[in-house]
């Protein structure tokens, strides 16, 4: 770090290294393509799963190439009178035309006679090649000359497909838009200056845009598919780690003007101080994210990958471009406020430059002989170390209270739950449902051996939730049973009837046990079943390597213990929090079937992030002041800046409520609200108080910080012992 210290704060390299990134720059952004990824994402379950089984042996089968767009007619809820029958019936002639097999595109009125549904059969490949054109095709020759009051709503397959990719239509647009916005004005806020907040924004912006081009040139030969929904995370943590990083490297460098008179050396200072805990928190989120890669699921492989490039892309643009770039633009940066050394802290930090220069100097240098401020963070930090015992039993408490809301958690939203508003495939099933059988729209298929096709049948039909079974073509020594579930698609309902169908084959034997049960409804318990395999599988891995990397960067093993506890106690909280806010005032009944494996990744990687740079720091100052003082100076020098960056990162993960998607915004919502209980209080209040608790045993089995610990005392008395010092180093 020393040495790309020196590099980036030079009076010539730190120009020449704004060149050098330049050039790299745009020379990726020539070479490398750009990225086409799905509009929406794939399902992407296993392989071995019985859905994925029966997708690929339908391969095989006639109607393979077959998919269904379903228009539903509605007025209101009223009975449908005699003109709007007579349109229905000449609109199913002319989406008959569109049909694969126009004969079977036949209207069929509800019982109630509220509702009319015409299902249009299509061809798979020409459907899945322009989801959009076929949608809008069906939408206009549904719905044109239609009485007054009388609507045609698309929804089944299609009808879905297109409402999930419209609305990450523009995604990364309105993200990005939204992103910049909200960093701007907190940079702005945070760092008091109409000028400085440009150079971390463009640079943060630079990585984002690089680091989506990266992305996808890493995806494509290892044969991953990078959609829209991981583009719009990975723009959000980019943005997010990358003002994070930059925020804290700023104020070190200018807590380092205001020693130094020299601004190159202030920025080597900050450098070697703040940049090997910038690159142990950002390689601590990149290999969290790189688990990812085992998981089973290839959504959850896409986004590890894609976010773990976007991470260290982050970190090379946060060490090497912004201090080169910060050093150039010079102190005027700062305007109005703009940090000017004194003539006594001059002399200081010429000392600690030659401190620095010895063998046995620390990275802070300065920063361990300096008197603490005197402000907020310090009154608090010595209020917390007053009543260490009552303080973390407050927080614990409190955490505790919001864990509560487990009590209601529940993973797995049906097909209408999973995107906000009301769009056309929603508001139709909410009539099918009404109507119809809410069934109706989804397609459970089971694959049976050919012998035994009829007694597979008879037990599909004697199954609870099924309301029919049908047996149909035959391929490949396979017959496909093709059923209709009562429940509601991607049901709580419709997920027990496909356990009680896979369960009955499996319970009659012989060659009814090896039929297989699949389709849409399968598909998604499939999912679901994997996610939580992911959870139990990755979860374990990445509170590994958090306790490895804590455990090298401070030397002990008590700390990473302690850490890792706070952080999770943080992500139970936020959960808890978070179930109950769903389920009362958004009225979400579940969390989506990833959001609970990406919530735990990005607030216990990120999480720990604020956890680094509070015991990095507590650790330089210990070295000198002792344990307690040196967390109480630690908390007074990075609370006002680790605070600022929670706010900011909160902040832009809950911009991914800007899109109509439950899970984002489930995502953005947990997210932030951890985000804030680790900064306000888990970080803030529990972990120093936890360090005074523990004393020196919090370094264990390490180096003692500090042979002779100062004891407590007064601000007075430490700040006139500060000025002896000082006044003994001048001379």
């Amino acid at each position: 770090m020393r040495t790309l210290a020196r590099i980036v704060s030079g009076h010539r390299t730190a120009w020449a290294v704004l060149a050098a990134t330049a050039v790299a720059v745009t020379l990726l952004f020539a070479v490398l393509p750009t990225s086409e990824g799905d509009a929406a994402p794939p399902s992407g379950v296993p392989d071995t799963s019985q859905s994925a089984e029966v997708t690929e042996l339908l391969r095989q089968f006639p109607s393979a190439d077959t998919t269904v767009g379903i228009v539903v007619f509605t007025h209101g809820g009223e009975r449908l009178d005699a003109a709007d029958l007579s349109a229905v019936d000449g609109r199913a002639a002319a989406l008959a035309e569109l049909s694969t097999t126009p004969r079977a595109v036949t209207p069929q009125v509800s019982d109630d006679g509220t509702a009319a549904l015409v299902a249009v059969p299509l061809d798979a490949a020409t459907t899945d090649d322009d989801v959009a054109g076929t949608a809008t095709a069906l939408r206009d020759a549904a719905s044109a000359d239609l009485p007054s009051g009388l609507d045609a709503l698309l929804t089944g397959p299609v009808g879905f497909q297109d409402d999930v990719a419209n609305s990450f239509a523009g995604a990364d647009v309105r993200l990005l838009l939204v992103t910049v916005v909200v960093v701007a004005v907190l940079l702005i806020v945070t760092y008091r200056s109409p000028v400085l907040w440009i150079v971390p924004l463009v640079v943060v912006g630079a990585a984002d845009a690089l680091a989506g081009r990266v992305a996808a040139a890493v995806a494509e030969p290892l044969g991953i598919s990078l959609d829209a929904s991981i583009s719009g995370i990975l723009s959000v943590l980019v943005f997010g780690a990358g003002t994070n990083y930059a925020l804290l490297l700023v104020a070190r460098y200018r807590e380092e003007l205001l020693r130094q008179p020299d601004r190159h050396r202030a920025m080597r200072t900050a450098m070697t101080s703040a940049g090997p805990a910038i690159a142990a928190s950002g390689g601590t989120v990149a290999l969290s994210l790189l688990t990812l890669l085992l998981a089973s699921l290839s959504g959850n492989r896409a986004l590890g990958l894609a976010c773990a490039v976007g991470v260290v892309v982050a970190i090379v643009f946060a060490l090497v471009a912004l201090p080169a770039a910060l050093v150039v633009c010079g102190r005027g940066l700062f305007w109005p406020f703009v940090p000017r050394a004194s003539s006594s802290e001059a002399a200081d930090a010429g000392d600690a430059a030659d401190a620095d220069r010895t063998p046995h100097a620390t990275a802070g240098g300065a920063p361990h002989h300096a008197a603490p401020r005197r402000g907020f963070w310090d009154r608090l930090g010595r209020g917390v170390r007053r009543r260490p015992a009552i303080v973390a039993v407050s927080a614990v408490a409190g955490v505790g209270v919001l864990c509560l809301g487990l009590s209601g958690y529940a993973v797995g939203l049906s097909q209408t739950d999973q995107l906000l508003g009301d769009p056309d495939s929603v508001v139709a099933q909410r009539v099918i449902d009404e109507s119809f059988s809410a069934g109706l729209t989804s397609r459970t298929t089971v694959l049976a051996p050919s012998a035994v096709a009829d007694e597979a049948t008879a037990l599909a039909s004697g199954t609870e939730g099924v309301d029919t079974a049908t047996a149909g073509e035959t391929a490949g020594g396979l017959t496909r049973v093709d059923l209709q579930l009562s429940a509601e698609p991607e049901s709580d309902a419709a997920f027990a009837t496909i356990e009680r169908l896979r369960t009955g084959y499996a319970d009659a034997g012989g060659r009814l046990a090896d039929a297989l049960v699949g389709g849409s409804d399968a598909t998604a318990y499939d999912t679901k079943v994997a996610a939580q395999a992911d959870v139990d599988l990755i979860a374990p891995i990445i509170l590994a390597i958090v306790f490895a990397i804590l455990a090298l960067l401070l030397r002990s093993l008590v700390a990473p213990v302690l850490l890792i506890a706070s952080v999770l106690a943080t992500f139970f909280a936020s959960l808890g929090a978070s179930t109950w806010l769903f389920q009362n005032v958004l009225g979400f009944p579940a969390v989506d079937t990833a959001v609970t494996l990406y919530a735990f990744l990005f607030l216990v990687a990120l999480g720990v992030d604020y956890n680094i740079f509070l015991t990095t720091r507590a650790r330089e100052e210990g070295l000198v002041h002792g344990t307690r003082e040196g967390m109480v100076r630690a908390l007074s020098s990075t609370g006002a800046v680790i605070t600022s960056a929670g706010v900011l990162l909160a902040a832009v993960f809950a911009v991914l409520g800007v899109l109509p998607v439950v899970a984002l915004t489930q995502v953005g919502v947990i997210v932030c609200i951890g985000v804030l209980l680790d900064t306000l209080v888990v970080r803030t209040v529990l972990v120093p108080a936890l360090v005074f608790l523990t004393g020196d045993a919090f370094w264990w089995p390490g180096r003692r910080p500090s042979r002779q610990p100062q004891a407590p005392q007064s601000p007075v008395r430490e700040a006139s012992a500060d000025a002896s010092a000082a006044t003994n180093r001048s001379r």
